[in-house]
């Protein structure tokens, strides 16, 4: 696919594995210089190794000030993808301070950091620019021992609205992605047996979990910045998702153990 946008520069968090180390490898490959944020240090040199250019970027994005030194002066930045994030599952009569400290620091105040960050420089420059969110199908439906993590994903859905109202003046396209289970290498340890498997799969048109590529694709087609005008889209961009009932929470079916996490 090309994507028109070589010679772009872009931001990407969460870039050690699954789902943000891709999309660096995608950007890369159509041209896009890219700065990889991850917390651990041995993902970002082998993502280097493979992709050589890349400028890795090693932050706990839960930590404020350590973030603000990292990426205070990351310099021009015209494309950006927020895909770090925490799960942490915990019944919601176990959910401990330490667990919703944690999820809400990294899933939505880092978000929130990090695209301030590379907004103000956008602003200053007079540049158009691309942010999305990597949000998830929790954020639209209840999912057992989620509570903590489905509320990340629901505030970063309307952060995500709130900043394209904001932002579009400013010529900046903000749009969330909300994939379900995505088979990265985690998503297949976790979800590849049938029973565990079954509940969610049910409750997906396609019978199918999604694969990181067909993610990928989804979150480049909406850094794209000639052929639309999308603007505060949540939910975007696959045939795979969930479909809940009003009344219907997507829990693990009883015979079934806790289910890990969604994307």
């Amino acid at each position: 696919m090309e994507l028109g946008l070589k010679g772009r520069r872009a931001l990407v968090t969460g870039a050690g594995k699954g789902i943000g180390r891709d999309t660096v490898k995608a950007l890369h490959a159509a041209g896009v210089q890219v700065v990889s944020v991850s917390r651990t240090q041995s993902d970002l040199d082998s993502l280097v190794r493979e992709c050589p250019g890349v400028e890795p970027v090693c932050v706990d994005l839960g930590d404020w000030e350590a973030t603000e030194r990292a990426l205070g002066n990351v310099g021009p930045v015209d494309l950006l993808v927020n895909n770090a994030a925490v799960a942490l599952l915990q019944p919601f009569l176990e959910v401990t301070k330490e667990a919703i400290d944690t999820s809400f620091a990294v899933n939505l105040r880092a978000v929130i950091q990090v695209s301030q960050i590379v907004v103000r420089g956008m602003i200053a420059r007079g540049a158009p620019g691309a942010i999305v969110n990597v949000s998830s199908q929790t954020s639209k439906g209840a999912v057992t021992d989620h509570s903590v993590y489905c509320s990340t994903k629901g505030a970063m859905d309307m952060l995500t609205k709130v900043m394209a109202l904001e932002l579009g003046p400013h010529n900046i396209r903000v749009n969330a992605v909300n994939p379900t289970v995505v088979m990265t290498d985690m998503g297949r340890i976790y979800w590849s047996d049938p029973q565990k498997a079954k509940t969610i799969l049910a409750r997906i048109p396609l019978g199918r979990f999604a694969e990181v590529s067909e993610v990928v694709d989804t979150i480049l087609f909406l850094l794209r910045a000639a052929d639309h005008r999308l603007q505060g889209a949540c939910g975007w961009g696959l045939p795979h998702q969930l479909s809940p009932s009003p009344t219907t929470p997507l829990h693990a079916s009883a015979e079934s153990p806790r289910p890990p996490s969604l994307q």
